[in-house]
C-alpha cells in the first residue's frame, strides 16, 4: 500500500435510526447512530460516512441535524449523502459541518450537475457514489439505494465521472453488501483497471482475511465498514423511534461477521502492509 488506507465507519440512516440491510434491502433498525459514532471515534476510525438511505426515494433530508450534532462533538472527517440534488443541498451540508458530500442518483439523472458542483465546491469536496451489481458478465449502476437499475455500465460511468473531475469514488458492491463474505473480487479487478482517482470500497467485509483479499487485487484509499462494526455494538436500549427492530430486540450473533474492533483491524492492516514493503 503506497498510501495511508482510511478505515471508514459507514452509517446508513433511516428516520434518525442507524439501519443495515443485505444487498441494500431488508433494512434492520440497529439504534441511535450517535451512540455508535461515539464508539467508532474513540476506537480510531479515520472518517465517518452518513447515508440517508430514503432521502432520494421520499424527497426528504433528515441528516442536517445529525451532521451538526456529530461535528460539534467529534473531530473526524464527515462525508454525507442521500437526496442531494442541488448546489443548495451541498452548501447546507457543508455549512452543517460535513467535510465532503457524495452523490449517486442525482449525478446519473442530471450529468451536468456533476460539473456544476465540482466547479462550485472543488473536486476534493465531491465524492461520486456508485452502487453496482453484476448482471451476467457486466456490472451496471443502480440508483435510489439499489432500487432502480440504470442500464449504465459501471466501467462507462467510472470513465465519465472521472473526466468530470470528481475527487473520489465510493463504490458499493450490491451483491456483497451485508453478507460478510468479502468484497466482490471480480469488481475489485475492474476497479483496479479503470479507476484512476482515489476510491473507497464498500460491501461485504466480515473477516480480517477479506481486507487482504481486496488489497491483493486493488489499491483503495479507503475501506468503508457497516455490518462488521455495527453488529459488534448492538444494544437494544439504543432503539429510537419506529422501524423494523425485531432483529435488535432479539439480538443474536449474525451471519459471517467476526468480532473485531477498529483497533484490531488497523493492526492487521499494518501487519500486512509491513509484509509487502
Amino acid at each position: 500500500m503506497s498510501h495511508n488506507l482510511r478505515l471508514i465507519a459507514k452509517l446508513d440512516i433511516k428516520n434518525y435510526n442507524l439501519v443495515k440491510g443485505i444487498g441494500l434491502e431488508g433494512l434492520r433498525v440497529l439504534g441511535d447512530p450517535k451512540k455508535f459514532i461515539d464508539i467508532y471515534s474513540k476506537e480510531g476510525a479515520d472518517e465517518i460516512i452518513y447515508h440517508d438511505v430514503v432521502a432520494s426515494l421520499y424527497d426528504r433530508n433528515q441528516m442536517l441535524n445529525l451532521v451538526k450534532r456529530t461535528s460539534n462533538d467529534i473531530f473526524l472527517p464527515i462525508t454525507t449523502g442521500g437526496g442531494i440534488k442541488t448546489t443548495k443541498d451541498v452548501r447546507d451540508f457543508l455549512n452543517s459541518g460535513a467535510d465532503r458530500i457524495f452523490v449517486n442518483s442525482a449525478f446519473i439523472r442530471n450529468k451536468k450537475f456533476i460539473n456544476k458542483v465540482v466547479k462550485s465546491f472543488g473536486s476534493s469536496t465531491i465524492v461520486c457514489s456508485i452502487e453496482t451489481q453484476r448482471i451476467h458478465e457486466d456490472y451496471f449502476c443502480f440508483i435510489d439505494f439499489g432500487r432502480e437499475e440504470t442500464r449504465i455500465k459501471f466501467e462507462d460511468w467510472i470513465l465519465y465521472a472521472q473526466d468530470c473531475g470528481v475527487g473520489e469514488f465510493l463504490i458499493t458492491s450490491i451483491d456483497s453488501d451485508g453478507k460478510g463474505k468479502g468484497f466482490d473480487l471480480f469488481l475489485a479487478d475492474k476497479i483496479s483497471k479503470k479507476v484512476k482517482i482515489p476510491f473507497i470500497v464498500n460491501g461485504g467485509f466480515g473477516q480480517l482475511v477479506h481486507f487482504k483479499e481486496v488489497l491483493d487485487v486493488c489499491n483503495p484509499n479507503g475501506i468503508a465498514l457497516g455490518s462488521m462494526l455495527h453488529y459488534k455494538y448492538l444494544n437494544s436500549s439504543n432503539i429510537i423511534g419506529e422501524g423494523n427492530n425485531y432483529f435488535l430486540k432479539n439480538r443474536k450473533d449474525f451471519m459471517n461477521f467476526g468480532n473485531f474492533s477498529i483497533k484490531q483491524i488497523k493492526e492487521f492492516l499494518s501487519k500486512i502492509s509491513n509484509i509487502r514493503q
